[in-house]
């Protein structure tokens, strides 16, 4: 697994609409919101959840993606990794302007290897209290076979993790 390094953007400037929130003290506090984030629809799902979060504990928000071997026969056949990262730090580039934008401080890694497990390393590894991970639902058999990211997340994780369901987010 080869982490890069974060990017780091100098923070929002404060306008009227955003507050800032003392972070919570004392043990068990959460000081930093990891977003496992794939870019995919049930990811961005489960990235209004995590900007919620961070921004009404005052936490920071930490976007982690992984370029996984999967991510690498995708599309154009077989792409370089240089060509999929720097179309990974694009997108990456738009969640943590988003998370700004609310009030958030905000900063993406992108690693490289298996995504279950670099999501459980990255996590301890950057000392996050929550993980967000969005997940699509698959069951039975379809997960058996495929596998899961987010259930593999639950279950190595060693902080609480916050499942994000498809159609799990009321409209207001």
């Amino acid at each position: 697994m080869l982490p890069t390094s974060p990017t780091t953007l100098e923070p929002p400037p404060r306008t009227p609409d955003t507050q800032a929130v003392a972070p919570a003290e004392g043990h068990g506090a959460i000081r930093r919101v990891m977003l496992a984030t794939d870019l995919t629809r049930a990811s961005s799902l489960a990235t209004e959840r995590a900007i919620e979060l961070a921004a009404g504990l005052g936490a920071e928000l930490l976007v982690v993606n992984v370029i996984g071997p999967d991510s690498m026969r995708r599309d154009r056949g077989d792409p370089r990794v240089d060509q999929v990262r720097a179309d990974r730090e694009r997108a990456m580039t738009g969640v943590v302007e988003l998370g700004r934008r609310r009030g958030v401080a905000t900063t993406f890694l992108i690693w490289t290897g298996d995504p279950a497990d670099s999501l459980v390393e990255a996590a301890d590894a950057e000392r996050a209290d929550l993980i967000v991970i969005g997940s699509r639902g698959r069951g039975g058999a379809t997960r058996a076979v495929l596998g899961s990211v987010s259930d593999h997340v639950v279950r190595h994780a060693g902080c609480p993790v916050l499942v994000v369901r498809e159609g799990s987010i009321r409209p207001d």
